[in-house]
């Protein structure tokens, strides 16, 4: 496994300093990311409790990302996906989240997969959950090339008639103010342009917390994914509503 650590500073309603990481391990191309442990980085979140019976026809939301979504380090079942579609199903929604997230992709490596994913799904999904960026902070790429992969994925999902919900990431300050200009624009201009909901940055409030993270403290822990998921699922709620209604 590779790493490398990056300073972060957020805006003041994110944290103040953490740290940083994205690709982990050698990729297989659509296979679920990295090598996936348990036991040894905090106790698993407590399931959501149902408030309602599932119901409805199933809406699937195909979640493409990085490791982040797929879930490294942690036991199987234990993955953003997985937590998200939990808390759907507790509500009652009828959700199957399929987890499109490979360690270390660019969103380079994303717009390549994005178009063989959505074919080998065969009908396509209610929903996509699209989260690259950080691994391009991480290799230092040209925010232009991080805004045209992404808004070419983002063409191509409008051209197949997909809605999306982006969860952004934010560039470290180490990196000059002029690139973390570039790159923290990124997110809310496409998603205007895009009409496409956001949840600015997908570590919001789990960074920087030990008991929220893995040991390498850059990844989350089950209880990381949790607080991540209580915080990214009404979102996602929300998207499926207004697609249920179109």
């Amino acid at each position: 496994m590779t790493r490398s650590y990056l300073t972060y500073a957020a805006p003041a309603a994110l944290l103040q300093a953490a740290l940083m990481v994205a690709g982990c391990s050698p990729r297989d191309e659509g296979a679920p990311d990295g090598p996936r442990v348990s036991g040894n980085d905090g106790e698993a979140a407590p399931a959501p409790v149902a408030t309602a019976p599932v119901s409805g026809p199933e809406r699937v939301v195909l979640a493409l990302g990085d490791s982040l979504y797929a879930g490294y380090g942690l036991s199987r079942g234990q993955s953003l996906p997985d937590a998200i579609q939990a808390r759907l199903r507790a509500d009652g929604i009828n959700a199957r989240l399929v987890n499109a997230g490979v360690s270390g992709d660019t969103t380079s490596d994303g717009r390549r997969r994005l178009g063989y994913t959505l074919d080998r799904l065969g009908k396509a999904p209610d929903l996509v959950l699209l989260g690259l960026g950080g691994n391009d902070v991480l290799r230092q790429l040209d925010p232009k090339v991080t805004r045209d992969n992404l808004a070419a994925m983002l063409d191509e999902l409008q051209k197949r008639g997909i809605p999306v919900v982006l969860t952004g990431m934010l560039a470290p300050p180490n990196l000059g103010p002029d690139y973390a200009r570039r790159f923290n624009a990124i997110y809310p201009e496409l998603a205007r342009q895009h009409r496409a909901p956001l949840y600015p940055f997908i570590l919001d409030g789990v960074l920087g917390n030990r008991t929220l993270m893995r040991p390498d403290g850059v990844h989350p822990n089950a209880r990381g994914v949790a607080r991540i998921a209580d915080r990214v699922t009404p979102v996602v709620r929300q998207a499926l509503t207004e697609t249920r209604e179109r």
